[in-house]
């Protein structure tokens, strides 16, 4: 497929730069039929907002065949980009239906609580699927597409593209070779805060021309349309706030570089009865939207060879993080204040400390003056990254699977939206990975999973 040439804005050229590495190099037997060098046909589902993105860079890499958005003005900004359009539709189902013999690959990029449901449908159908974060909106789903991705052997990956960058990958290396030494504590920043909203958007207002309300909702309850529940960030019933928002970039440099994975995905016996605990203040509980501000605590037990640590998050104005922030803050250029202050993470070890900042691109050593002379752009040790979108290609074809591939990118959610759960109780919450369960709290336990509405299911 031909696409026509796009002028490429400096923000894109520095991401694409930042997430570059070595190449991989591909097995000499390919599953699924694939040659080295053959095209992988795509289908974009969720043109707007991040879908974007993945509208410009996509035909740069691979054919995109269909697009799929519920919002017919996304629709045609995004067909401006081709010369040769490809197919068009407004439901995911329907298109993987009428084109399950041109679709090898799907790329979903819709909002929050319809994640699952679209990646779930295109496994099924065998399709390889790389999905935005946060990779779903619920602990059940997340477990969901891990066990789906396992049976149908499809390749997977988050879009969590820190995770693909050089001084990530050489970030994990310095902590896993232990030249921060032991780690014990790890804090995780986001400014943001959540909304707060007391009472739903009231009243009915016109469903826009443009927009197949219905499929917007997808799995939701049926509703009357009113504009602010599209902004799905504000309302657990559609987004994950900042915890899935940032906390999947931010957490994620700590959450793999200590093995907290570990919990679900290893093999020990002592694992098998493991219990994460997890605690919670904020502003208030509010059941309907996201408290203005929160920290969340994990109490994350020995796993692989690892001690104990905890893992906290602060979202908003949340108390004790402007103390935080100053402590680290006070030797930064003051250009780059902002940058570490919005967002960021600490990862604290005996001998030192890693300050990243919030997608985990980029990192220092403290104190500076004990790290001087020391590497932080390349890994040494690890495989480098072509790319997030490149690498799963890549295993598309056969090659190596991606870091963020849905084993790992499930029990990261998994974590992440525990901390949602957390910020709706008093008091900690149990929850053994390997079972899928809050074994102290029923309540909590529930919201796990949620029903679907009819018509729409895993």
């Amino acid at each position: 497929m031909t696409t026509r040439q796009k002028g490429v804005s400096r923000r894109q050229f520095l991401s694409a730069a930042a997430v570059g590495g070595g190449l991989i190099v591909l097995p000499a037997k390919l599953v699924r039929g694939y040659a080295a060098n053959e095209k992988v046909s795509v289908a974009l589902v969720g043109v707007g907002g991040r879908g974007q993105w993945f509208v410009d860079t996509i035909p740069r890499m691979q054919p995109v065949v269909a697009i799929c958005d519920v919002n017919d003005e996304k629709i045609a900004a995004a067909l401006k980009h081709w010369e040769r359009p490809p197919k068009v539709h407004h439901d995911f189902r329907k298109m993987l239906d009428e084109m399950a013999g041109s679709i090898d690959a799907v790329v979903v990029a819709t909002p929050d609580h319809s994640h699952a449901v679209v990646s779930a449908a295109a496994i099924r159908a065998g399709k390889h699927v790389f999905c935005e974060k946060p990779l779903t909106r619920t602990v059940h789903e997340s477990r969901a597409l891990r066990e789906l991705a396992r049976e149908h052997g499809v390749a997977t990956s988050m879009g969590n593209q820190g995770t693909y960058s050089g001084p990530f990958r050489r970030a994990l290396e310095l902590i896993q070779n232990g030249t921060i030494s032991q780690v014990r504590e790890i804090h995780v920043w986001n400014s943001g805060g959540g909304a707060d909203r007391s009472e739903p958007p009231q009243g009915e207002q016109p469903v826009p021309a443009n927009l197949h309300w219905d499929l917007w909702l997808g799995p939701a309850a049926m509703r009357p349309y009113h504009r602010d529940w599209m902004r799905r960030h504000l309302w657990r019933e559609f987004g994950t706030c900042q915890l899935g928002n940032w906390a999947s970039h931010s957490a994620n440099l700590g959450f793999m570089a200590l093995k907290v994975h570990e919990l679900w995905l290893g093999s020990t016996a002592s694992q098998q009865g493991c219990v994460l605990r997890v605690e919670a203040q904020s502003s208030g509980i509010n059941k309907l939207s996201f408290p203005r501000w929160e920290i969340v605590k994990w109490h994350v037990p020995v796993r692989a060879d690892l001690p104990p640590i905890t893992i906290t998050w602060y979202n908003g104005p949340a108390p004790g993080v402007k103390e935080l922030l100053a402590s680290v803050l006070s030797d930064a250029p003051p250009k780059d204040k902002n940058l570490w202050n919005f967002a960021g993470t600490l990862i604290v070890g005996t001998k030192g400390t890693i300050h990243t900042t919030g997608h985990n691109m980029w990192f220092r050593l403290l104190p500076k003056e004990r790290f001087v002379g020391v590497q932080c752009d390349r890994p040494e040790t690890v495989e480098s990254s072509r790319g997030p979108e490149q690498d799963w290609f890549a295993a598309c074809r056969g090659g190596k699977r991606p870091w963020a591939n849905f084993d790992y990118a499930s029990a990261l959610n998994e974590f992440l939206m525990l901390g949602n759960v957390a910020t709706q109780f008093e008091g900690a919450l149990e929850f053994n990975p390997r079972e899928m369960k809050i074994t102290n709290n029923a309540e909590a336990d529930a919201l796990l999973r949620y029903e679907y509405r009819q018509g729409w299911t895993l």
